[in-house]
């Protein structure tokens, strides 16, 4: 790896301090005020005062954002096209699946699935229903002679 700068410790090898003066000086955290953020609110104030944007505070001080709990947040679990492609035969035969018009229509949904991945190639032109569609699946679909339906007002798979 390459050094910006000369390490200077081997020039001080027997020296026990480096430089540092007594014994412990420039270790750990005493030295800097404290670890991390501590003191920002007493003596590392005029540090808040330089870097903190219009001196509010921020981003040092207090809770920033909102964090969305699990419970509604829904998880995409993809699929990709060339996996589908290669299942529909299997899904028509146990009726998760049906053709119409020579098209397999598909329900993600219904296998579990909640969002439509573009890896693999697509052989059969199929319709499939789903709540996220990325481009090139939705490309890959359209050039096989199928298309994509997206299910409106679904959060969760």
């Amino acid at each position: 790896m390459v050094r910006r700068f000369e390490k200077k410790s081997r020039k001080y090898r027997g020296y026990r301090t480096h430089g540092w003066g007594r014994v412990g000086q420039h270790r750990k955290s005493g030295s800097s005020g404290g670890r991390g953020r501590s003191g920002l609110h007493k003596h590392k104030w005029t540090f808040v005062m330089k870097y903190a944007e219009d001196s509010s505070g921020y981003p040092f001080f207090g809770k920033h954002g909102f964090k969305q709990p699990n419970a509604i947040v829904a998880a995409r679990v993809g699929i990709n096209v060339g996996e589908l492609d290669m299942m529909l035969d299997e899904l028509v035969s146990r009726g998760l699946a049906q053709v119409v018009d020579g098209k397999y229509v598909v329900d993600l949904l219904k296998l579990g699935f909640n969002k439509l991945l573009g890896g693999g190639r697509v052989t059969k032109p199929i319709i499939v229903r789903t709540v996220w569609v990325t481009r090139k699946a939705e490309e890959k679909i359209r050039a096989a002679g199928g298309s994509v339906e997206l299910i409106k007002g679904v959060v969760h798979a």
